[in-house]
């Protein structure tokens, strides 16, 4: 090292220390590349599970950033700083609320998985008591789940409803403060059930609802999961639709954002609640991912979601108040 002596006083220039180049880009490319995935929605078997945790990766493309502006390197900084750019345009605009613009009804959707059946019944009648919904979508419901629902008084608070009630994960079932016309189920026949029905407000508007329930998208299951979601219908003129449950799928997939395009919005991602993870509950680690939603026509609007813990499920409990349109 190099002494300098200026006025007599000799002095030992520091050494700034800088990030390795290749440790900086080690950091740097997985999450360039994941972003690249991202954004061209490429979908597959290891894509579609992995997906799901674009948050964590845009978090962490924050400290790839810091390691490559240690290397003072101009070609790592250009790509880290492109990258967290590029992820905070996906994932930021969750936690930003929309300002609600319509005017006409409320409507109230509940929609819980209960784990085959296991979901704790008298919870999740509490949950209707509280939050007053007008609608409780549930996924894996089998008939010791309908008992048990009975059994707590979840009947007398919603007194009609469309069962569709299996001894295994492919059960589901709307219950109504309303009466319910049924509609043509959704979803390929080697899915899950999805109940799709029809019921009118007091001020005469028309919804149309399904209970969302997708097979997860692990191995040779996601083509009949892509199957589910593409099923689902489009919005049209003259009346509501609302799809609410399990979709097994995260706005990081591409084939949820194409739900999206036909005329929804996320009514987590439009009140800023769309970070809040709802799947695996009931674990030693909080939730990771948000697999459930509540998606409206774009005419409406989303007012508040709220998640809420159920004993015995993997999954939380999503609250959505939503505002339909004036007629």
């Amino acid at each position: 090292m190099t002494q300098v002596d200026v006025g007599g006083v000799v002095t030992v220039p520091r050494r700034r220390w800088r990030v390795p180049g290749p440790l900086a880009w080690i950091a740097v490319a997985p999450c360039a590349v994941w972003a690249l995935v991202r954004l061209t929605g490429v979908e597959g078997p290891v894509i579609t599970e992995l997906i799901t945790g674009t948050p964590y990766v845009a978090l962490f493309s924050l400290v790839a950033l810091l390691l490559a502006l240690g290397t003072r390197r101009r070609p790592v900084i250009a790509v880290g700083a492109a990258t967290c750019v590029l992820m905070a345009f996906m994932v930021l605009p969750r936690a930003f609320g929309d300002t609600p613009t319509a005017t006409g009804p409320s409507l109230r959707i509940l929609t819980v998985n209960l784990f085959f059946g296991r979901g704790d019944a008298h919870t999740v009648v509490e949950l209707v008591r509280r939050l007053r919904p007008d609608i409780l979508n549930t996924q894996e419901l089998d008939p010791r789940a309908v008992e048990a629902l009975d059994a707590a008084g979840l009947g007398r608070l919603m007194p009609y409803g469309h069962l569709e009630p299996e001894y295994s994960a492919s059960g589901s079932g709307v219950y109504s403060r309303f009466p319910l016309t049924k509609l043509p189920d959704l979803g390929p026949s080697d899915g899950h059930h999805m109940p799709h029905v029809r019921f009118s407000l007091p001020s005469g508007q028309t919804v149309e609802l399904v209970d969302v329930h997708t097979m997860a998208p692990l191995g040779a299951d996601v083509v009949t999961w892509r199957e589910a979601l593409r099923s689902l219908p489009p919005t049209v003129p003259g009346t509501i639709r609302v799809l609410a449950g399990d979709f097994n799928a995260s706005l990081d997939h591409a084939s949820l954002r194409d739900i999206l395009d036909r005329g929804y919005l996320d009514a987590a991602d439009a009140t800023g609640a769309g970070l809040r993870t709802t799947w695996p509950a009931n674990r030693r680690l909080p939730p990771l991912i948000t697999i459930d939603h509540v998606l409206v026509d774009r005419r409406a609007s989303a007012v508040d979601v709220s998640v809420h813990d159920v004993p015995d499920t993997d999954h939380r409990a999503l609250f959505a108040e939503l505002r339909l349109p004036a007629r």
